[in-house]
Parts: structure tokens; C-alpha cells; sequence
């Protein structure tokens, strides 16, 4: 049963409907796929304006912790699946699958080509170095999830091919092919807006809000093994960091 907003509570009336809402689905009254009230709903039980309602809920929208359906209503998302920082460099594949999710990469493009200047600055390449450069779209449990760009020394592994990689995790081939284990990871998190290419493949609208992450991974003697740029959908993807 929702509580009622207070109108004698100095807190906007659509942040206090926020909260109603937001702690019966961290309660588990309202569920992952759950329909929630619609907004004249809401309007009826909590005696307040359209606009109040609408406000409350598109807030909720916009942290990802509801999603609208055209014709169908609103209903509560799943949980955003957390990465540790941590686990960075154990590798995507890995760090999910640990956790007992479904993942899997589609190679859109798999290229060796001339070293741009930004590939030399984060892999400290010379002027006329080549890089192996892939672009997937990676799905966690059937939805896409991210769209990443990996760009790899050629030296480090000149005989690799994009057949090694379908289907399998691109640090388990470097692992057990190289012998390549990065020891270290240096990263940048920003939120972007996706441009059309990346929305078509995320399922996003141009101009939606994503989280860019760019990293550079190293072997233990410092050599810069792999420079990313991958793009999140931030309603299903977040960070944690935990400091000692």
C-alpha cells in the first residue's frame, strides 16, 4: 500500500512521491517488471497534480530505476549490474560470468591499421607502429550493454586473427595463447551523450546519456598491453569504488 505525501512536509511533493515509490522497490513491494501505478493512479491516491505524478516518475526514469513502455505503462527495471574497479582487470567476460551472468561479444569490425596519435600516447607506440583494433558490441543476459573499442600493440601479437576471438574472451585468448595477464589498469569514467550509430546498436535514442570509460591496461613490467574506449549504457551499468 503507498504511503501518502505530506502537503504540511517542506520537501517538494513529487521528491516525496519519488521516495514512496523508490523505497517499495527497494523494499521489494514493487518488483523487477512490476507495472506500477499509472500517473492519473497516483494523482487519485495521492491527491496531487498530473504534472506532480509525471515528475516523480520520469525522475525515477532518468536514474534507470524505472523504464516506459509506448502504450504499455511504466514499469520498475532490473538492478544495474555493479562492476567493482576492482575487478577491471580480470576482464569483462570473466568478472560477469563470476557473478553467474550471461554474457557474450559480437565482433562488428577487426582491423590492423596505422597507429592514430591518441593510440601512441596511451600505448607508448612509436610514429610507425601498427595496432590491432576491434570494435564489439558486447550483451550481458540477451540485452546489449556496451559498444567497445580495443586497440592492441600488433607487435604483442602479430598472428592474432578475429576467428581466435569469436566466441571466446579477449583476455583469456591474450592469457593462454601470449601469456599476457594484465597487472594493472589506469581509467576514465565520464557521461556522454551517445551519438545515432551507438544508440541504434544500444538500443538508445541519439542524444541518450551513457557513461564513456577509457582504459589503458599493463603487464606487470609496465608495457601498456590494451587502450579501450568502451560506451555503457549507464540505466544498466554502475561503478563502485571502494577506498581503504
Amino acid at each position: 500500500m503507498l504511503k501518502k505525501v505530506s502537503k504540511e512536509n517542506p520537501i517538494p511533493l513529487y521528491y516525496q512521491l519519488k521516495e514512496i515509490l523508490q523505497e517499495m522497490i527497494e523494499n521489494e513491494e514493487l518488483k523487477p517488471g512490476d507495472l506500477i501505478p499509472t500517473e492519473r493512479q497516483l494523482c487519485e491516491i495521492q491527491n496531487v497534480s498530473r504534472m506532480t505524478a509525471r515528475k516523480a516518475i520520469m525522475a525515477l526514469v532518468n536514474e534507470g530505476v524505472l523504464y516506459r513502455e509506448q502504450g504499455k505503462g511504466t514499469f520498475v527495471s532490473q538492478p544495474k549490474i555493479n562492476q567493482p574497479l576492482s575487478e577491471l582487470s580480470k576482464g569483462f567476460t570473466e568478472a560477469l560470468a563470476k557473478r553467474g551472468l550471461k554474457s557474450y561479444t559480437n565482433i562488428l569490425s577487426f582491423d590492423i591499421k596505422d597507429s592514430t596519435l591518441e593510440n601512441r600516447k596511451h600505448l607508448n607506440l612509436i610514429d610507425d607502429e601498427k595496432v590491432i583494433e576491434l570494435k564489439r558490441l558486447r550483451t550481458v543476459e540477451d540485452e546489449p550493454f556496451g559498444v567497445e573499442d580495443v586497440c592492441i600493440p600488433y607487435r604483442l601479437c602479430p598472428d592474432l586473427t578475429r576467428e581466435m576471438l569469436e566466441g571466446r574472451s579477449l583476455y583469456v585468448v591474450l592469457r593462454e595463447k601470449y601469456g599476457y595477464c594484465p597487472e594493472s589498469t589506469k581509467q576514465t569514467i565520464e557521461p556522454i551523450k551517445v551519438n545515432e550509430y551507438e544508440g541504434e546498436l544500444l538500443n538508445l535514442e541519439s542524444e541518450d546519456l551513457a557513461l564513456l570509460v577509457k582504459g589503458t591496461a599493463y603487464l606487470s613490467d609496465g608495457t601498456a598491453m590494451e587502450y579501450t574506449k568502451t560506451t555503457f549504457r549507464c540505466d544498466k551499468y554502475k561503478y563502485e569504488i571502494r577506498l581503504k
